[in-house]
């Protein structure tokens, strides 16, 4: 950091040399010198993580640690459990948290340590907006079908809260990918909606937990296969009855993965 100081001509001469004994022009820019390293010192020292329109740690998180912002952190890693896991979103921070800390570190390119600090969460921060959606996903996505969250299997709080979950497991898709986008053709589904599209009546749509996904940048075949890295126990797409269309993902409680003209 440079800190340039600009004298008027005038003024160095009246005050610098007509006024001022020579001495004290050393002892300013000597000042000035120390008054950009304390500068440069603050900008270049990294701090603590800042605060977030959504959520905000105030502590760092480590093996051993509980409690509702352990929770909210798993939310936000549990697209990272590694092939065929899914993380469980309990509040206690056990080994499964730290490995899936460890993987999303990873995959931005922080140090892999296991432990969310101000880096982490600072990441964190970064993919999200104010209402706790991944930058690239939103309610309106994962609600497509009719204005609110009601009239599904569960009640609105929780079928949207089931559908944040779905949002950051696809961001973690969406960057294993290459960050190209994911098109979400369907999400939550009211009785209503489920039966006006001709859904099963056990679909995991009327739950807010599963997601469609159309093809684009990527086939879906390549969804079907990346998809089985981030969380998803259902997942289902070509090859599968009534799913040579599209991908489908979901949070069943076992898995279920089949699309057989994908090799799954």
């Amino acid at each position: 950091m440079h800190v340039i100081v600009h004298i008027p001509a005038q003024m160095e001469d009246r005050t610098m040399h007509a006024c001022a004994p020579r001495s004290i022009l050393p002892r300013l820019l000597l000042t000035l010198a120390l008054l950009a390293a304390g500068l440069a010192a603050v900008v270049a020292t990294p701090g603590t993580a800042r605060a977030d329109g959504c959520y905000t740690w105030s502590r760092t998180l480590s093996q051993g640690a509980s409690g509702a912002d352990v929770t909210q952190l798993q939310i936000r890693v549990a697209g990272h459990p590694g092939y065929g896991g899914v993380l469980a979103i309990d509040g206690s921070y056990g080994p499964a948290t730290t490995a899936a800390v460890k993987r999303f570190q990873t995959a931005y390119g922080l140090s892999a340590d296991g432990v969310a600090g101000p880096a982490t969460f600072g990441k964190i921060y970064e993919l999200q907006d104010d209402d706790c959606t991944p930058v690239h996903f939103s309610y309106a996505e994962l609600n497509n079908c009719n204005t609110t969250w009601a009239g599904g299997a569960v009640s609105a709080t929780t079928a949207k809260a089931n559908a944040l979950r779905t949002m950051w497991k696809l961001e973690a898709l969406r960057h294993a990918l290459g960050d190209e986008p994911i098109r979400v053709t369907s999400g939550f589904r009211s009785h209503a909606c489920n039966d006006a599209v001709g859904g099963a009546s056990t679909s995991r749509h009327l739950y807010g937990d599963a997601a469609d996904l159309g093809s684009g940048p990527h086939s879906l075949c390549r969804l079907a296969q990346q998809a089985r890295n981030h969380g998803f126990n259902g997942i289902l797409g070509p090859g599968y009855p009534g799913h040579n269309d599209h991908t489908h993902v979901d949070h069943r409680s076992s898995r279920f993965w089949s699309a057989s003209s994908c090799g799954i």
